[in-house]
C-alpha cells in the first residue's frame, strides 16, 4: 500500500511539473507565433510598397522611352530630308540618358554597316535609371515576399507547437482525474513524451524577439 502511494505521489509530482512547464511553453509558443505573424505582415507590406514603386518607375521609363523614340524619329526624318537645321534642333533636345546610346549608334556607321543594331534603343548604352530602379525594386519585392512566406511558415510551426503542448497538458491533467496508478503513469508518460518531442521541435525553431 505504501509502495502504491509512493508511486502515486511521484506520478502526481511529474504531472504537476508537466502541467507547469507545458503552460509556460504554450505561452512562449503563442508569443513566438504572434511575433512571426507580425513579421509576415511587415514583410508583405514592404513587398507591396516595393511593387508599387517598381510599377511607377517602370511606367516612367516607358514614358521617357516614348519621348526618346519620338525625338529620334523626328531627327531621322529631318536628317534624311537634308534639313540640317531641323535635325540639329531635334538633336539638341535629346535627353541625357539617350545621348550615349545615340552617339554610340552613330559611331557604328548605321547607314552602311548592316551588322549594327537598327536603332539606338537596341544599344547596350541605352540605359534608363527608372528601368534600373524598377528592376531593383522588383527584386526587393521578391525578397520581401520570400521573407513573408518564411515568417508565415515559422508562425505556423509555433501554432502547431501550441497544439502539441496543449495535448501534453491535457494528458498530464487527465492523469490527476483517474484513480488507477497504472493509468496515471501511462497518461503522464504519454504527456511527457509529447512535451519532450515538442520542446525539441521548438528548440530548433528560429526565435523572433521584439526589435
Amino acid at each position: 500500500m505504501a509502495q502504491s502511494e509512493g508511486r502515486r505521489n511521484r506520478v502526481e509530482l511529474v504531472a504537476t511539473i508537466v502541467l507547469a512547464v507545458a503552460a509556460v511553453a504554450i505561452a512562449w509558443s503563442t508569443y513566438q507565433s504572434t511575433q512571426w505573424r507580425g513579421e509576415q505582415a511587415a514583410d508583405n507590406s514592404k513587398a507591396s510598397a516595393a511593387r508599387i514603386e517598381s510599377s511607377q518607375s517602370f511606367t516612367r521609363a516607358g514614358q521617357l522611352t516614348q519621348i526618346d523614340v519620338a525625338t529620334f524619329i523626328q531627327w531621322v526624318d529631318a536628317d534624311v530630308a537634308g534639313d540640317t537645321a531641323l535635325a540639329d534642333f531635334y538633336r539638341n533636345r535629346f535627353r541625357d540618358e539617350f545621348e550615349p546610346a545615340f552617339d554610340a549608334w552613330v559611331a557604328t556607321n548605321p547607314m552602311t554597316n548592316v551588322d549594327v543594331p537598327p536603332t539606338p534603343f537596341a544599344m547596350k548604352e541605352y540605359v534608363l535609371a527608372d528601368t534600373v530602379e524598377s528592376e531593383r525594386l522588383a527584386a526587393v519585392a521578391d525578397e520581401r515576399s520570400a521573407a513573408a512566406s518564411e515568417a508565415n511558415e515559422y508562425s505556423a510551426r509555433y501554432m502547431l507547437a501550441v497544439v502539441l503542448f496543449a495535448t501534453a497538458l491535457f494528458f498530464a491533467s487527465m492523469s490527476t482525474k483517474v484513480r488507477s496508478v497504472r493509468q496515471q503513469e501511462v497518461l503522464v508518460a504519454l504527456g511527457g513524451l509529447i512535451f519532450v518531442g515538442t520542446a525539441i521541435f521548438v528548440a530548433i525553431s528560429p526565435i523572433r524577439l521584439i526589435a
